[in-house]
């Protein structure tokens, strides 16, 4: 079918379209918990690959960078990048040494709508400290829902 393109909340959203976006994230935006995608109205984000890159110096001190959904009314992790995988200027792509995945493929399906994609540290333990900035850049598909 033809794709639908609509504002949704200020914010313009093209449905059935891969769109790729990089966002420069702070260490202390990472340990706040910093919205990549955000929570609208009647739409499902679909994760179809990201990367995580450190800026500035290698990660330290958190147990890893993760991104996190909701599916099912659940908190989830679709991408748990350790820190030691998380070398300065390293590509670190969903699915590779140090970058865990959901099982079954969980990763790539819809997350639930009117639900965020965030960039957040790993849930509890230490803050991430050394690299200065983690690019995060993120496929993803708007699906209806």
């Amino acid at each position: 079918g033809t794709p639908k393109s609509r504002s949704i909340s200020g914010t313009f959203v093209d449905f059935g379209i891969t769109k790729s976006q990089r966002t420069r994230v702070t260490a202390a935006q990472v340990n706040a918990g910093f919205v990549l995608l955000p929570a609208l109205p009647g739409v499902k984000w679909r994760i179809i690959d990201a990367v995580m890159i450190a800026v500035g110096g290698a990660a330290a001190t958190a147990t890893s960078v993760d991104l996190l959904g909701t599916k099912a009314a659940a908190a989830q992790r679709p991408l748990v990048v350790a820190v030691a995988a998380l070398t300065q200027s390293a590509v670190v792509r969903m699915g590779a040494a140090n970058a865990v995945v959901i099982a079954d493929g969980a990763s790539y399906t819809a997350f639930d709508a009117n639900t965020a994609i965030s960039v957040v540290k790993q849930s509890g333990g230490s803050n991430l400290a050394t690299a200065t900035h983690i690019d995060v850049i993120l496929t993803y598909v708007a699906d209806e829902g």
